[in-house]
């Protein structure tokens, strides 16, 4: 692949090829090549947002003839049957456990992860992610619905873990002079990946349908073996700078706020801060009203804005017959697709500026506007106005997106570089709490306004919307309280020091650039962006020809 660098690592001995010091970078390496390799592989887990594509073809993988014995079916007799076709309510407890096994494992194994490196995280990552896929696979073949939860849930949401922290702490020391764009570069591509993954997943369960197969298993099987050969690429294009590296011509700015560190904490000891907890409610309530919009996005466009989106305004969302239905269905599935766009690109935009504003100032911005979007949006619905209402929630998304991009740099200037990988590892704890907190909340309040006798429409949604802000407004409070860490939970020089003994530079001094890091976007950067950036141009294509129904 592309993305690899010097391939004569100049090794011998015990080192093996997926070793930590086998990947600190010599003289002449481009730092340019690690956000492509980073970007192969959550290109490839992000498709874990877009698996609802499969959940409608497996319910009808028997056929539309079912037996009446199937009505009765359970969740656990769901799990063991060969004669009933699959619910998509079975089937999106694969959702659930994506998110919940991608927080656990980064946080069990994020401290392996630092001390053996991205590469062989990232590895790791492929076999679990595309054979958990394979394993998925074999369980439809055999319409076995436990191994389908247990192969792409439990197996891919492992690797799902370890492949999105995988590059986190090797960014951030890569490019010091630009914490939050190199993230926002990364954990962009978790965004995009459903934008890639599900129109290709479309495309390849039409070709290999059958009057007997809806092509599911094939499609598994060929996008496993895709997504291995991008995540090996990626894997083996990560280097690790050497200890003391920095970029050439770069010295480390005279802090102007002691909100960012020089020094560095243990992994043992930052979860006993109040700062970290403080940043995992920062975090999970951002996403927590973030994720509770993404669940509901298409229905909530349908109600509110039900016969005005076909052009006849006087029809509520129960007055619509059902070929009206499915055309404003349509429309609302390139809300969604908009929604994604604003989501993949906040995470470099609002990452970026986290850069030149602090993260902090970031957070505040996140909670701040976050409320006043929320608030507004119920009169934004009674207007009728579906242009600002499409923004908003545009605008919502983009600092959903740039929550997640911007977390890794707010650790490091806390924290420090030295754990921060496994730091955010346990950090995303607070990722698998939100994917439950925020759509039961919504999900719930909706269910009792209905109960409540509330008719679908914008009604239907504004206590949701208040409701959220209050959310946003718990976690404005809890980024206010962030603070500087006190001197004793830093490590001394001479731990640090053992610690990066062996990232050490064989012939460097304790800095410089040695040499690494140097030549910008050179041919060999080009062509490694390139392999990253045609598919992902390609999605965004997809995604905005969907999406422009919207306004058409």
């Amino acid at each position: 692949m592309a993305f690899a660098g010097t391939t004569n690592e100049g090794l011998t001995g015990n080192v093996g090829l997926l070793d930590r010091e086998r990947i600190i970078a010599k003289p002449g390496f481009n730092r340019w090549l690690v956000p492509p390799a980073a970007l192969a592989i959550h290109l490839c887990i992000g498709m874990a947002y877009g698996f609802s594509v499969f959940w409608l073809p497996l319910s009808r993988a028997l056929g539309t003839t079912q037996d009446p014995s199937c009505t009765s079916l359970n969740l656990l007799s769901a799990l063991f049957t060969t004669s009933c076709n699959w619910r998509v309510a079975d089937l999106g407890w694969i959702y659930t456990l994506f998110f919940v096994l991608l927080g656990c494992s980064a946080a069990i194994w994020g401290g392996w992860l630092e001390r053996v490196g991205p590469r062989k995280a990232g590895f790791v990552s492929a076999c679990c992610w595309c054979g958990g896929i394979i394993v998925a696979a074999i369980g439809v073949m055999t319409h076995q619905l436990w191994l389908m939860w247990i192969g792409a849930g439990v197996i891919g949401g492992v690797g799902l873990g370890l492949g999105y922290i995988s590059p986190v702490s090797t960014l951030i020391k890569w490019f010091p002079d630009r914490r939050g764009m190199a993230t926002g570069m990364a954990i962009m591509g978790f965004g995009g990946g459903a934008m890639i993954g599900a129109p290709l997943a479309n495309l390849l369960m039409n070709y290999f349908k059958t009057d007997s197969s809806v092509g599911v298993w094939q499609t598994f099987i060929c996008m496993a073996v895709i997504y291995f050969c991008f995540m090996m690429g990626g894997a083996f294009g990560y280097r690790i700078p050497p200890a003391g590296w920095r970029p050439e011509g770069w010295t480390p700015p005279v802090s102007k706020t002691t909100m960012i560190t020089t020094r560095h904490v243990h992994l043992r000891d930052a979860h006993k801060t109040k700062q970290f907890w403080l940043i995992w409610a920062v975090l999970c309530l951002n996403v927590s009203a973030g994720i509770g919009v993404i669940g509901m996005a298409s229905p909530m466009l349908q109600e509110i804005f039900a016969g005005s989106l076909i052009g006849l305004p006087n029809l509520t969302f129960s007055q619509l017959d059902a070929s009206q239905k499915a055309q404003i269905a349509t429309i609302a599935a390139g809300f969604a697709g908009l929604l994604s766009l604003f989501n993949i690109g906040g995470r470099f935009f609002w990452a970026s500026l986290s850069d030149k504003i602090g993260r902090k100032n970031t957070y505040y911005t996140f909670f701040v506007l976050g409320i006043v979007l929320y608030a507004l949006a119920p009169t934004l619905a009674d207007l009728g106005n579906k242009a600002l209402f499409v923004l908003a929630f545009g605008i919502i998304l983009s600092m959903y997106g740039g929550g997640f991009a911007t977390i890794p740099a707010y650790l490091a200037d806390i924290f420090g570089t030295q754990f921060v990988g496994a730091i955010h590892g346990r950090l995303l704890t607070a990722w698998a709490t939100a994917g439950i907190l925020g759509p039961v909340v919504v999900n719930y309040i909706r269910e009792a306004q209905l109960t409540a006798g509330v008719p679908a429409g914008p009604a239907l949604y504004t206590g949701t919307m208040y409701i959220l802000a209050g959310m946003l407004v718990l976690g404005l409070i809890a980024n206010s309280l962030v603070r500087p860490l006190g001197d004793k939970w830093f490590m001394s020089d001479q731990e640090v020091a053992s610690l990066q003994a062996k990232t050490a530079a064989a012939n460097a001094g304790p800095t410089g650039s040695f040499g690494i890091g140097t030549g910008g976007l050179d041919a060999k950067a080009v062509l490694a962006w390139t392999v990253v950036g045609i598919p992902l141009l390609w999605g965004v294509w997809v995604t905005l020809k969907s999406s422009l129904v919207l306004f058409g």
